[in-house]
């Protein structure tokens, strides 16, 4: 397939026959730009690669900008399998009499996706219900693509010497497991049992019940939602339905998830979003749920201050902080760079700039300068870009800097709270402990180890290691030399004592060493060159 979308160099590279690829490949390609072409065989390949390319298209550290932008076109778009092989999912969940379960269900699917589809039902206790069933042999297609794509990794990541540093193989590993995430209906379960314990005492907010004693690894059965989804124009002009306090309880419930509660939701896109009257939101679709720790709550806090107040400074520290040590990284030529990227944008408001665009886009900076960004901090970024969307739907002017920097600030106030400090002073307490119980432990091991008549040290130093090698092949340069040398005085103190017979006019002893001379000269010319 890449090779009937114009990709022949690169199938060639990995070995897969130019045979082949002349014979496949579409007429006029050519005309197609790369990222066009790419993007054309992903849809051509099936669900397994779409979704790939929509992880690609939030990974501009990984991908280049005209790959992200045209990976953004691929849409989850699935055709509607019939409801008699959604049925035989449901009768091995159920049993072969689903009437048991369900008064009815209806045939049409509220919606298709290329994971799973989406019914509406009725429990035989007249409670109305929606059903997320898996396809049918849905794990099996992506298990069958996910090793292809293994396959193909490993042959870019041994043929093609532009791919290694982007690490491919660890790209498929990432993205099969977000696709092993997704196929488990029951961690989507945990997951809105989660939400719905973090949003029990808001209003504002209501979180799908979960069926448990109805829901397995493929199908997921969950209270309905009334209301209208955000992507419908009518969804904000309900009676009842103020845009500003919409607007204002969704940031709310938002922040709260990434700053308080350290868990938020993944694809908060406008269709996941259901508007009810009152002005309160309903939440659904938590396949995807990313995961925030506290030292990576701390640095989204720092970066969004950093960023109101222009400290590009203190916005590449946090970045540094997160990631890996890097010794060949510089902190001020990475600053440079992000505000050459995000300065020019200053001050605008949504409507002119994309605040999460941006965000994305300094991810591409930091791969330039060698920093591996958590996968959690780029999944927020892109939640950044989802909601500014939304934003977009409800108020066309909004900044959503200003909104971020008030949850921002009441998280770096809380760090300094009497029970934050209590909290990490009592970590702190429990660790300090621990150590000074096993301290004496550890320390007697080590005097009886140090004490011991065979006790050695070794030191590996690996900057030594050159030198070793260096010295050891002088040494035996030397050896040979001093060897070659008495070989020659012997040859010459030989020559006056005519030890018949001759050889060359000269004692056979004489021309013997000197023959030995000659070898091992060029034994060792040869390791010479060789070194």
């Amino acid at each position: 397939m890449f090779a009937r979308n114009g990709f022949q160099n690169v199938a060639e590279k990995i070995r897969l026959g130019r045979f082949l690829l002349d014979r496949f490949a579409k007429p006029d390609i050519e005309r197609f730009t790369p990222a066009e072409r790419m993007r054309m065989a992903f849809e051509e390949l099936g669900p397994t690669f779409v979704k790939l390319g929509q992880v690609l298209a939030t990974r501009p550290d990984l991908v280049p900008e005209d790959f992200v932008e045209e990976f953004k076109k691929l849409h989850d778009q699935a055709s509607s399998v019939s409801f008699e092989e959604i049925e035989h999912t449901l009768r091995a969940q159920f049993g072969a009499d689903i009437s048991s379960v369900f008064r009815s269900i209806d045939e049409q699917p509220l919606a298709a996706a290329s994971i799973a589809q989406v019914h509406r039902a009725i429990l035989v206790d007249g409670t109305e219900v929606v059903v997320k069933v898996q396809r049918p042999g849905i794990e099996k297609i992506i298990n069958d693509d996910v090793n292809v794509l293994y396959y193909i990794a490993e042959l870019l990541q041994r043929y093609v010497s532009e791919a290694r540093p982007f690490n491919p193989v660890a790209i498929v590993d990432e993205f099969f497991r977000t696709l092993e995430l997704e196929t488990n209906f029951i961690l989507e379960a945990n997951n809105i049992r989660r939400f719905q314990e973090n949003f029990k005492n808001d209003p504002t907010i209501q979180i799908p019940r979960v069926y448990f004693e109805l829901s397995g690894r493929k199908v997921l059965v969950l209270e309905k939602l009334e209301g209208i989804p955000l992507s419908q124009a009518a969804s904000l002009d309900q009676p009842d339905v103020d845009r500003l306090q919409i607007m204002r309880n969704g940031l709310r419930a938002y922040f709260k998830q990434v700053f308080k509660d350290g868990v938020f939701h993944g694809d908060l896109h406008a269709g996941n979003l259901f508007i009810q009257p009152g002005n309160r939101i309903g939440m659904i679709d938590f396949g995807i749920v990313g995961r925030l720790n506290r030292r990576t709550q701390d640095a989204i806090a720092n970066m969004f201050v950093a960023l109101y107040t222009e400290d590009y400074e203190r916005l590449a520290y946090e970045y540094v902080e997160l990631a890996p040590y890097n010794e060949a990284m510089s902190l001020d030529e990475f600053a440079k760079d992000l505000k050459n990227l995000l300065a020019p944008h200053f001050g605008l408001t949504l409507k002119n700039v994309d605040l999460g665009r941006l965000l994305m886009d300094s991810t591409a900076v930091a791969a330039k300068h060698r920093l591996v960004l958590p996968a959690e901090l780029l999944l927020f970024f892109k939640s950044v870009v989802t909601v500014e969307g939304m934003g977009r739907l409800i108020m066309e002017d909004f900044n959503l800097l200003d909104h971020a920097l008030e949850f921002a600030e009441e998280l770096v106030r809380t760090r300094y709270s009497p029970d934050r400090m209590k909290e990490e002073v009592a970590i702190f307490a429990r660790d300090s402990s621990t150590l000074l119980k096993g301290l004496p432990r550890h320390l007697k091991q080590a005097i009886r180890k140090i004490g011991h008549p065979s006790f050695a040290m070794r030191i590996s130093l690996v900057e030594l290691e050159e030198l070793k090698r260096s010295v050891e092949t002088s040494s035996n340069l030397l050896f040979l030399g001093l060897v070659i040398a008495g070989l020659i005085i012997g040859a010459s103190m030989s020559v006056s004592t005519r030890v018949y017979p001759l050889v060359f006019n000269l004692p056979w002893t004489s021309a013997l060493l000197f023959g030995l001379a000659c070898v091992l000269s060029m034994v060792a010319f040869y390791n010479y060159i060789r070194k």
